[in-house]
């Protein structure tokens, strides 16, 4: 699998991701963001190097099914890491405090005739897992919808609103950020490994785009 992603192995990893979404808001379109604490790091620093965000409209690829001040909540990191720090247009919010199906029925609305992102970016979990979406669970094998209901399977144990995999895959490109020793294992089987439902980092590639993965030494160490 390692031909259809480019891998790049930063010394400053959220600094690369930084620029590359910076670019991104100044291109406009449809960005989708993700959770996390590396990330946080890379909303700030885009926020810095890019004022204004007018000209894309943002998505998230998952949500915990808390309200939207919770520190829990995806979008309450970002709030604070990206939105309250930039001028900002359309931004659609995963409803979590709706709970896992209401809030998913909710999302595939939002998304309304919606059928390709332009930029999504992912993070990982040391057991390969994206957005909310777990080794060897059904909800990797949904194709019909584009926003699904979750049951979290690791801490917190809290139910979740997730993009599902095709949806996440039809992207003009999807950029991974992925960083630490701990996710070395499920940075190999993603990157460089067959697809493999028992690592949904593996099943996710743009379609008909370009597929990037920006990690740090300890990350890449297996590759």
């Amino acid at each position: 699998m390692a031909s259809d992603i480019e891998i790049i192995v930063a010394e400053h990893p959220a600094q690369d991701v930084a620029e590359r979404l910076a670019s991104a808001a100044r291109r406009g379109g449809h960005v989708v963001l993700t959770g996390g604490e590396t990330p946080r790091s890379a909303y700030e620093l885009a926020a810095a190097l890019e004022p204004d965000w007018t000209a894309v409209e943002l998505w998230w690829g998952d949500e915990r099914c808390v309200p939207s001040d919770d520190e829990q909540s995806n979008f309450a990191m970002a709030k604070e890491a990206l939105l309250d720090r930039v001028s900002v247009g359309p931004v659609h919010r995963m409803l979590g405090e709706l709970g896992r199906d209401e809030g998913a029925d909710q999302y595939e609305q939002e998304l309304g005739t919606l059928e390709r992102f332009d930029l999504v970016l992912l993070g990982m979990g040391p057991d390969g897992h994206i957005a909310s979406l777990y080794p060897g669970e059904p909800t990797l094998d949904e194709v019909e919808r584009r926003v699904i209901g979750a049951e979290a399977k690791l801490e917190p144990y809290i139910d979740r609103i997730t993009l599902t995999v095709p949806m996440l895959g039809r992207a003009n490109e999807v950029l991974f950020l992925v960083t630490g020793a701990g996710k070395a294992e499920a940075a190999k089987r993603s990157f460089s490994g067959e697809q493999s439902r028992s690592t949904p980092g593996s099943l996710v590639r743009a379609a008909g785009g370009r597929t990037t993965a920006v990690l740090d030494a300890a990350a890449a160490s297996l590759l």
